[in-house]
């Protein structure tokens, strides 16, 4: 009997916010939403966005002045909304007017002793000028440099970025001084916030999870695509020597892509269990849920946290992107509108999933979804936000270019088709189950993928399948897109609304339609019609994946099969608790009460803590030991 992978808790951080609680789903969805539920969206938005803050029963803006929360609203609600999802990115990451390029410069005098000038841009002069330098203004941005001997250096110039636009998160946040960061770079900063947003969300203390398992039925499977690519990862340990600054120790290490997975292990849960990275370009979170999912229903383990955390916003990523022409520059976004005369594109629209498009807009996210099995959640009282019974994912195949897609995407969604309408029946399957695109808004993906989902949907007898892409608010946050199509389709069942494709405007003439509702407008389906949704990614080098998400309500209905009415209502009386305790973090979150949960140092184990025999291994901290009674899988042949 497999057990079933609940949904128990889930959050993070992305453009539109905190993920928890649907607060995310609910600043895409604002305009439809009751002026108190917009509220708390709002307020939250403030305190997140250090915008206001929470005193004494009442809210104190920036310049001190204290009102209610209703006057603060008032006052500031549409700059707050103005500081999320897709927009022009903010100098706070950088200013894309004036990137620093590097030009090497390389001059040498006749003689050590005599001197040589030569006339730059003043803002081109290195902060530390060499002692043989002496600089004399000319004009307001021109200086002479005289040299006395030789010159070898790197003059600094900038140039500005031909994409302006990025799902940055919302301006003002700043993960880093919510804990001691210790000069880590943004994706692991996002991570500690985004994992212990989710575990916190789930209203279970993580001891009390943690010592109803076994320390080796834990599991923690998560990464990014890219790696840590800002100048305290990665970047910092690629580019610091050739500029004549200090490579530290700490750049390496924390560039890995693994590394969100082994901060929440060692940070955040103190977990000894089962641990992997599993990277796939745009797919990676879906291919970790995949590992989360596989282990709980063969009973590997019993408890999973599955995330990603992806930082991409640098000039060099833009760059790279843009280069391969992937990315949707703003002379081509105003040549999409025909906007000749204007000097931008509105860059809220800059991503059009299925219309008329250009290219992608690069986002950054971290992503954290908590799993139990089904048995665990019912003891516990657990919410149940929904379960994934199944993650398929296949590659292309041969290829030409490595960039361009292929065909494992068909088997992803049509397997994935097969098994619910095995789940919930066709009729399930095409009237009540959406479709989340991978969405990229690029002009080959609106074709490629578009034909994946309508072939799919008309072979099991779909006329009208509801298609939607997060990705027009929130941006592409490379590999952990997934965690955003995934949460942001829990908000469905919250609140009834599916989110529309709202940057675009019309569907593109080329885009395969048959079988398919691609969703332009917001629309209240009700908290009851879907049953489930299909989370489709189709990525870069042949990395596909398509996840099965059952609904909340549609979950339930499945457990009452397999638990009895007795232990359905008991499970019922400790998940009011559970609900209740969940909805004060909730709050006290909304009101900026709350820090991420940071344990550096804290219970260190060494091995000659342990208590091993023959039998089991014992380990502070944990009730259970590991059982050492392993079965021979193998008995036949031994």
């Amino acid at each position: 009997m497999a057990r079933l992978p609940v949904i128990v808790g889930f959050g993070g951080i992305n453009s539109a916010g905190r993920t928890s609680f649907h607060q995310a789903y609910r600043r895409i969805v604002f305009d439809l939403l009751p002026s108190l539920t917009q509220q708390d969206v709002l307020l939250d938005l403030a305190t997140l966005t250090n915008m206001a803050e929470h005193k004494n029963g009442l809210w104190h803006t920036e310049s001190g002045e204290a009102m209610d929360a209703d006057a603060l609203v008032d006052s500031i609600s549409e700059e707050l909304l103005a500081r999320t999802l897709i927009r022009r990115i903010h100098p706070s990451l950088f200013d894309v007017d004036h990137v620093t390029i590097h030009k090497s410069i390389s001059l040498q005098a006749v003689s050590d002793e005599e001197a040589f000038s030569f006339r730059t841009k003043t803002r081109s002069l290195p902060r530390n000028k060499p002692a043989n330098w002496k600089v004399t203004p000319i004009s307001d941005t021109i200086s002479e440099v005289t040299v006395e001997g030789n010159l070898e250096t790197f003059v600094k110039d900038t140039k500005p970025l031909a994409v302006k636009s990025a799902g940055q998160l919302p301006t003002g946040f700043d993960a880093g001084k919510l804990y001691q960061s210790r000069n880590h770079p943004r994706g692991l900063q996002m991570t500690v916030y985004g994992a212990s947003d989710a575990i916190k969300s789930s209203g279970i203390d993580w001891e009390v999870i943690r010592n109803k398992v076994k320390p080796d039925q834990m599991a923690v499977y998560a990464a990014n695509s890219i790696g840590q690519m800002d100048d305290l990862g990665f970047g910092g340990m690629l580019k610091s020597a050739l500029m004549g600054k200090r490579t530290t120790s700490k750049h390496l290490p924390l560039g890995y892509a693994q590394m969100p997975a082994d901060f929440v292990n060692a940070y955040l849960l103190g977990s000894v269990g089962n641990v992997g990275t599993s990277i796939g370009a745009c797919a990676t979170y879906f291919f970790n849920l995949e590992r989360a999912v596989d282990g709980i229903k063969t009973g590997k383990f019993r408890v999973a946290m599955v995330g990603g955390s992806d930082a991409p916003i640098t000039p060099e990523i833009i760059e790279g992107f843009r280069t391969m022409g992937a990315l949707a520059e703003d002379v081509s976004l105003l040549a999409l509108d025909k906007l000749s005369q204007q000097d931008e594109p509105d860059h809220t629209r800059s991503c059009r999933p299925f219309a008329d498009n250009c290219g992608f807009t690069i986002g950054e996210s971290s992503q954290w979804t908590l799993l139990m099995d089904d048995e665990l959640a019912i003891e516990l009282g657990a919410q149940i936000f929904g379960s994934v019974p199944v993650v398929y994912s296949y590659a292309d195949g041969h290829k030409k270019s490595i960039s361009a897609p292929g065909v494992g995407n068909y088997l992803t969604m049509s397997k994935a088709m097969a098994y619910l309408e095995n789940l919930i029946g066709n009729d399930g399957l095409t009237k009540h189950t959406f479709i989340q695109a991978h969405g990229t808004s690029t002009p080959q993906n609106r074709v490629t993928e578009s034909h994946v989902l309508s072939k799919a949907a008309t072979s099991f007898g779909a006329t009208d399948m509801p298609v939607i892409a997060m990705k027009a608010f929130l941006g592409h946050s490379q590999g952990t897109a997934g965690g955003d199509q995934l949460h942001l389709s829990l908000g469905v069942w919250q609140d009834g609304i599916l989110p529309g494709i709202t940057t675009s405007k019309a569907i593109a003439k080329d885009v395969y339609q048959e079988g398919l509702k691609f969703q332009l407008q917001h629309e209240n389906y009700g908290k009851e019609h879907f049953k489930a949704a299909l989370l489709n990614s189709k990525g870069f080098g042949g990395n596909n994946a398509t996840a099965v998400l059952l609904s909340p309500q549609q979950t339930l209905t499945m457990l009452k099969k397999r638990y009895s009415p007795t232990q359905m209502s008991t499970y019922k009386k400790k998940n009011e608790v559970v609900s209740k305790v969940a909805e004060e973090y909730n709050q006290a979150a909304i009101r900026g009460e709350v820090l991420p949960t940071y344990k550096f140092g804290f219970n260190v184990l060494g091995g000659e803590e342990l208590d091993i025999t023959n039998q089991h291994i014992k380990l502070p901290g944990y009730d259970l030991p590991v059982d050492l009674h392993i079965d021979n899988d193998f008995t036949d042949l031994t």
